[in-house]
């Protein structure tokens, strides 16, 4: 007898999932990056603010307000040869509880010979008992550069909120000229509140990010570690296989992102998005 309302609440729950699919590349016109072909599907936009130089920058404008557990969003963006973009979103990405199964974050980055590409996101925020499976494939032309980072937060510190329970799961793929160079998969599930709190994991800091950086090599290195004083979290950078990566944890979110927007700032001379000045 709980077959049918089970099978029943399973298909309405199904048909009312967010997904949304962004595919879009950009090429190099006398000098200028403009945009070529793009497909937009489902709750997921993206709009082009005036560009303010040779480059070109793309925002993110997720209309379902929010990641819920079954939504499946699908990004994919080709940098041509020579150009330049900058990709960022319009707010902090929220992903909520998740009842059933976990939502999916698909995102595919190409950049051809010569191209730069700079994929700065606002934060993630992760509700109590949320569950997401993000993807991250990075495919680099031999010549390309890159400037990358992702914050996550789990739960909103301001607003008293904390996540206790849920399940994140992270898998970035990085190739440079075809090859592997880093491969990576971050798992927290169960009582995440517990898992944060243990020294070798977060040490009870409540947000997390990574900056990748390519090229990146011990001269970049050296010039980030002369911010170590100015910093008020925890922030480490290592540099091997051509690139740079900076790890960062704090105590909330404020104090993670101004940390990263110091790294960035130094790791490069592109400038962050207006998004990230508000």
């Amino acid at each position: 007898m709980r077959t049918e309302p089970t099978s029943a609440a399973s298909a309405i729950f199904a048909a009312n999932r967010a997904q949304g699919s962004v595919t879009f590349d950009v090429h190099q016109v006398e000098g200028v990056t403009r945009r070529r072909q793009l497909h937009e599907s489902g709750s997921l936009r993206v709009r082009f603010p005036s560009p303010e130089a040779e480059g070109l920058s793309a925002m993110f404008v997720n209309t379902a307000g929010g990641i819920a557990g079954g939504d499946r969003f699908d990004i994919d963006i080709a940098v041509g040869e020579g150009s330049s973009l900058a990709v960022a979103t319009a707010a902090a990405e929220k992903v909520y509880r998740a009842q059933g199964p976990a939502a999916e974050v698909n995102i595919t980055l190409k950049a051809a010979t010569g191209a730069h590409l700079s994929w700065l996101p606002q934060e993630t925020i992760l509700f109590d008992r949320a569950r997401v499976f993000r993807r991250i494939d990075i495919d680099l032309a031999e010549g390309a550069s890159l400037l990358l980072c992702e914050i996550v937060v789990f739960g909103r510190a301001a607003m008293g909120e904390r996540m206790l329970h849920g399940e994140f799961v992270d898998r970035w793929r990085l190739r440079r000229a075809g090859k592997l160079v880093f491969a990576e998969t971050v798992r927290l599930d169960g009582d995440i509140g517990a898992i944060m709190t243990k020294p070798a994991v977060a040490n009870g800091g409540v947000a997390i990010g990574t900056a990748l950086i390519v090229p990146g090599d011990e001269a970049l290195v050296e010039r980030i570690r002369e911010l170590t004083n100015s910093l008020s979290g925890e922030v480490g950078i290592s540099s091997w296989n051509g690139f740079a990566m900076a790890r960062f944890c704090a105590q909330d979110a404020a104090r993670l992102r101004a940390d990263m927007m110091a790294v960035l700032g130094r790791a490069s001379a592109v400038a962050l998005p207006r998004m990230w000045l508000n």
